[in-house]
């Protein structure tokens, strides 16, 4: 994907995009990017990826998008297949890839759809507990035209004080479409 790297660029200069800081370096991550209303919101991360040189980026697609003739597409922008027939769960799946890979970034919405949600997901937060990498939270701010990304933190185990913290870094970060945003959750998203 750097080779689309100049591409990226001139499409967030043109859309009047930035990256307000670096995405910080590490290894290993579960990138927690939110809040995901659109499918826009894709290309933004899409080229965010491109323009901070997040190699080893990547997500999860459903195994049956990787088999078919379009699974080559999916692959090539990071996708990663999961079955969830497989006798695995999806949170032993990702950490099983995760043990598998020296460098390996997640990217996961923490809404887990595009509509609108009444609490938090916790997926994520179990991928990287269990995986035993940090989360770094990513906010899309339509708004503002802008990605920034907070620094890595690793789950205590106390999962309603971490999504507490979660909660807190995308208060006032507004969705494409704000409707569906997670401006609307407060301490009971985490609940």
């Amino acid at each position: 994907m750097s080779i689309l790297r100049p591409v990226w660029k001139i499409f967030f200069a043109a859309a009047g995009w930035k990256v307000l800081n670096p995405f910080p370096q590490v290894p290993k991550a579960v990138i927690a990017v939110g809040p995901h209303t659109s499918w826009q919101d894709i290309l933004i991360g899409m080229a965010t990826r491109s323009i901070t040189r997040m190699n080893n980026a990547h997500y999860l697609g459903k195994k049956e998008l990787f088999d078919g003739p379009f699974g080559w597409l999916f692959r090539w922008t990071g996708g990663v297949p999961v079955d969830r027939a497989h006798k695995l769960n999806m949170v032993e799946q990702v950490t099983q890839v995760f043990q598998e890979h020296e460098h390996f970034l997640l990217a996961i919405a923490p809404e887990g759809t595009r509509k609108k949600v009444d609490r938090l997901k916790t997926g994520f937060y179990h991928i990287a507990r269990s995986a035993g990498v940090p989360i770094i939270l990513s906010a899309i701010d339509y708004s503002k035209k802008a990605v920034w990304f907070s620094e890595p933190f690793r789950p205590t185990g106390d999962e309603q004080a971490d999504l507490k913290k979660v909660m807190e870094f995308y208060r006032g970060v507004r969705g494409k479409n704000p409707d569906y945003d997670m401006r609307h959750l407060g301490d009971e998203a985490t609940s």
